[in-house]
């Protein structure tokens, strides 16, 4: 692929990643007109239309004059009639783009998946904590959230039709396929009931971080929520991990003493800092060697808690930002001697991890 190409690629990624972190005002009109003809598509008539300022807004309350159906559960959105009938037209665009590629187009489509669609479907997998943060619950993949809604499958066949002049739909799929490129543009998240269908409007706020070669995000911020809604509905999030508010904004050994979830407390020790924490915390140093899987740095061993040992290191490879991440593993109370824990947590003996050049 010509360095031009590539370039092209990366703008179109660019383009359709903008819309998925869009903190935008909604354009209400064009968004409810192209739902409403997709309702016609699907068979359904159009529906009456509810806006909310979140989408915990959205999930919680009933629009007014509309009573909840029994099909149409808020934990099974992936069940819904409506849902399930959009989800296999949009599946029929993307397995017609799937067949059209295989032959003639194959090269094309490898790249552009690389470039375009998969780092965009790796980012729509990273805002699902938005979506469990509004349920309340963690949720099961459900195509509706990360393939049907999200835009990577409309980014890939836009790449495609503007890098090859790939063209292969029929005009009636050509007109769907600009209806859901126009609710993409012109909304955030959406739950179309048979009655009802109520829309997100925006976040006024989003924080995200690059985390990979091709441009993939994630929600980060240190200091406050990641995510704000304008009615004050907020998520927070540690290097993509949904973590509680005190993490971000005011973490301290006690309230990591406290924490019984795993990923929070490594979060909130992360947030506060490794040295900060272990002198607020009290922790007793066991050992401490110089790391031979990491030349210039230490393994550091200490008592956590009766039963459990946290070994301290330091990553091998440099982060984005250039410098390198200090990080804590568990390791089994027995142990007494660094480079022993080291090699247990890689599944080696200590003469084995004494032995490498260099982890990563």
């Amino acid at each position: 692929m010509s360095a031009r190409a590539q370039r092209e690629a990366a703008t179109i990624r660019e383009e359709w990643l903008g819309l998925a972190l869009s903190t935008r005002l909604c354009h209400r009109q064009a968004a409810e007109a192209a739902i409403s003809e997709l309702y016609l598509l699907a068979g359904f008539a159009p529906p009456r239309f509810h806006w909310a300022s979140s989408p915990v807004t959205a999930l919680a309350t009933v629009p007014p004059g509309v009573r909840p159906r029994p099909d149409e559960p808020p934990e099974r959105v992936q069940d819904w009639p409506v849902v399930k009938s959009l989800t296999r037209m949009a599946g029929e665009l993307r397995g017609r783009v799937d067949a059209a590629v295989r032959g003639a187009h194959l090269e094309l489509d490898q790249v552009v998946r690389r470039e375009v669609h998969d780092p965009l479907s790796w980012t729509a997998r990273r805002l699902v904590p938005v979506l469990e943060a509004a349920h309340d619950r963690p949720l099961r993949r459900t195509s509706w959230y990360e393939d049907v809604t999200a835009v990577a499958w409309q980014a890939r066949h836009d790449a495609l039709r503007r890098l090859g002049g790939v063209e292969v739909f029929s005009r009636a799929q050509k007109r769907q396929a600009h209806l859901w490129s126009v609710v993409a543009r012109s909304c955030g998240w959406w739950w179309p009931r048979r009655d009802v269908c109520v829309l997100s409007e925006r976040p006024a706020e989003l924080r995200t971080e690059v985390c990979g070669e091709h441009g993939e995000v994630r929600l980060h911020h240190d200091g406050g929520p990641a995510v704000r809604f304008a009615d004050g509905w907020d998520v927070h999030a540690w290097h993509g991990t949904r973590v509680p508010s005190w993490v971000t904004t005011d973490p301290s050994a006690e309230r990591i003493g406290r924490e019984r979830n795993v990923e929070v407390r490594r979060c909130a020790i992360e947030r506060l800092g490794w040295a900060a924490y272990i002198e607020q915390a009290g922790l007793r140093l066991v050992a401490a060697a110089p790391d031979p899987g990491n030349p210039g740095f230490e393994l550091r061993l200490y008592d956590v808690r009766a039963g459990t040992r946290v070994l301290l290191a330091v990553n091998g490879s440099v982060e984005r930002d250039g410098r390198r991440r200090r990080y804590g593993l568990t390791v089994p109370w027995y142990f007494d001697d660094p480079i022993a824990a080291a090699g247990w947590t890689y599944g080696l003996s200590a003469g084995q991890y004494a032995s490498l050049l260099r982890r990563t």
